[in-house]
């Protein structure tokens, strides 16, 4: 069973590509950042940003992964919960179909295997880790449902952004909203100078110490 995901036509999926993750985590707060576990599994892995395709998989199974990948629309990030830190949910085969068929990356709060080829490929991987064994194929859960990874509650054609500094989930129904204030602040950072910025921070930083009652 395959949900259809809700799309915001007039906000393209493509612009959240020129925005860093840093700039979105602050327009939206540390709960659309998801933990540090998931990270990038090779380096220097290139900025990715789609909507979510989102999978959830059973300890030691990796079925719904591996349907997904037939699934998920082309510029898709499909998004894992699973938190198995025994099995792998997909390996080389698995993330080279995955690429070849469009999808933009796997982010999952799990694990792959064969590292080296998927590294080799350069298809974006977000995991936790790598281990040689798969796991199985018998569980069928829905697709396209809300699932959490790493902390953050992922729905499909939610916005998902992910570099090397971390990954965002950008909400389908803030998207447009958020993209504007990304923009408007990468702006506004691109106006200022180093000196400006430093006397700015060092203005803002004495008052708070002054608050607290601090004394140099």
């Amino acid at each position: 069973m395959t949900n259809t995901p809700t799309t915001h036509a007039s906000t393209p999926t493509s612009a959240f590509a020129d925005i860093p993750t840093t700039t979105l985590a602050d327009v939206l707060g540390r709960a659309q950042v998801m933990g540090t576990g998931v990270r990038p599994l090779w380096s220097p892995v290139p900025r990715v940003a789609g909507p979510a395709f989102t999978v959830r998989c059973p300890p030691g199974d990796n079925l719904m992964l591996h349907a997904a990948i037939h699934r998920a629309e082309p510029g898709a990030v499909i998004v894992v919960e699973s938190g198995d830190p025994d099995y792998a949910l997909a390996g080389g085969n698995v993330c080279a179909v995955a690429q070849r068929r469009g999808v933009a990356a796997f982010v999952a709060d799990g694990l792959i295997r064969d590292l080296a080829e998927v590294r080799e490929m350069a298809f974006p991987v977000f995991a936790r880790g790598v281990i040689p064994f798969p796991g199985g194929k018998k569980v069928v859960t829905p697709l396209n449902t809300e699932v959490h990874c790493a902390g953050v509650a992922v729905n499909a054609g939610d916005i998902v952004v992910a570099d090397e500094e971390g990954i965002v989930v950008v909400p389908a129904a803030r998207a447009e909203e958020t993209l504007a204030a990304a923009r408007t602040k990468l702006a506004k950072e691109a106006d200022e100078t180093l000196d400006a910025w430093e006397d700015a921070h060092r203005t803002r930083i004495d008052k708070i110490l002054r608050d607290q009652g601090f004394e140099d």
